[in-house]
């Protein structure tokens, strides 16, 4: 059934040998290389051989079953056992997204429902800052346009992981599930009446690019500065330090003015940009390919609504896999995990369905 683990298992042992040998690690991007595929192929040789061995036990219990029949309880556990590795053995053999260990720049932005949404779209920053931090990774704000009340306009930060994350632990691997609107039932701090109002704010997620896998030619890029400005409008400082960069190819424009100077808002803007060029990169190749795995959880039409959090009822909910808990509280002080597992359950059962 699984005859290709055959080839992995030779693959696994290059490898091992390949990274015990020192002069491997002398150029780390290699050695990077190298460690990301033994992570990834180590877990599918461990449940292959798992699933061999309990084949193997099934055997020797059929033999001692035909003897004594003390042993056909044993034989139907040993069954089970062994259609529970085939099921994790036949998800670990489903093709993985390549970005799944990409950092990640996300994006949260304001949307309908003006100063409440820029409340709400601060809200959403910190469930994933307390998140990351829940989960040990760093984070980097790159660039805030805060509203008059303390919200924000528009925010975009890195997260990055610490280290080396396990297959599908990785920080694209989890928060690739957040890209959409999010919308909110509340009754406003802006309310005197004490009405319950509908608001929304948009979610980005792009894996983050290394300068290597996106190219930019230095006739791609128009970029203008500008006196960088804070809440109502107000300049915040006295010199052109704001830059917004346009990649005429595609017309993507990405504006930066969180630094003090125009060469660190420049280099913020490019990484911004990167990410961006290489997720529509991607989206291309999966429109072209029409990808039979592609996630069914995820969408590219980013007007979809996701996921609601009514704060009257406590209650989140996702409206692509059918959440729903009554933890929003909790959920908001950084405890998503449940709410994500839903989403990479999902996605797991629609990438086994289509792989037959």
């Amino acid at each position: 059934m699984f005859e290709a683990v055959e080839e992995l298992i030779g693959e696994h042992a290059d490898l091992e040998k390949r990274l015990a040998d020192p002069a491997v690690h002398a150029d780390q991007r290699e050695a990077r290389r190298l460690n990301k595929r033994y992570a990834e192929l180590t877990p599918v040789i461990a449940a292959y051989r798992a699933w061999k061995q309990a084949g193997e036990d099934i055997e020797t219990a059929r033999e001692l079953a035909r003897d004594d029949p003390d042993f056909a309880d044993e034989l139907k556990e040993l069954e089970l056992g062994r259609e529970e590795l085939t099921d994790r053995l036949r998800l670990l053999l489903v093709p993985r997204d390549p970005s799944d260990d990409k950092d990640v720049i996300l994006e949260v932005k304001a949307g309908e429902g003006g100063e409440e949404s820029a409340l709400f779209a601060g809200d959403l920053l910190r469930m994933y800052l307390r998140y990351a931090e829940r989960v040990g990774w760093k984070t980097e704000i790159l660039d805030a346009n805060e509203s008059d009340l303390g919200g924000y306009k528009d925010v975009q930060v890195a997260v990055k992981a610490r280290g080396t994350a396990e297959p599908g632990q990785g920080v694209w691997a989890r928060l690739k599930y957040e890209g959409g609107v999010h919308r909110v039932q509340r009754v406003p701090a802006t309310e005197s009446q004490g009405r319950i109002h509908t608001s929304a704010a948009g979610v980005l997620v792009t894996p983050e690019a290394e300068e290597v896998e996106v190219e930019i030619g230095p006739n791609d890029l128009r970029i203008d500065v500008y006196r960088s400005s804070g809440p109502g409008g107000q300049s915040v400082n006295t010199t052109d330090s704001a830059v917004r960069i346009t990649h005429l190819p595609t017309g993507i424009v990405v504006s930066c003015q969180n630094e003090k100077s125009q060469l660190q808002n420049k280099e913020q803007a490019l990484r911004i940009l990167r990410s961006r060029l290489l997720a529509a990169a991607q989206e291309e190749a999966e429109r072209e390919a029409s990808d039979a795995r592609r996630s069914q959880v995820r969408t590219v039409d980013r007007s979809e609504r996701i996921r609601t959090y009514n704060y009257p009822e406590n209650r989140i909910s996702d409206h692509r896999v059918g959440f729903k808990a009554y933890n929003l509280d909790q959920v908001l002080d950084g405890e998503l995990d449940p709410v994500i597992q839903a989403c990479v359950d999902a996605d797991a059962a629609a990438k086994l369905a289509a792989a037959g």
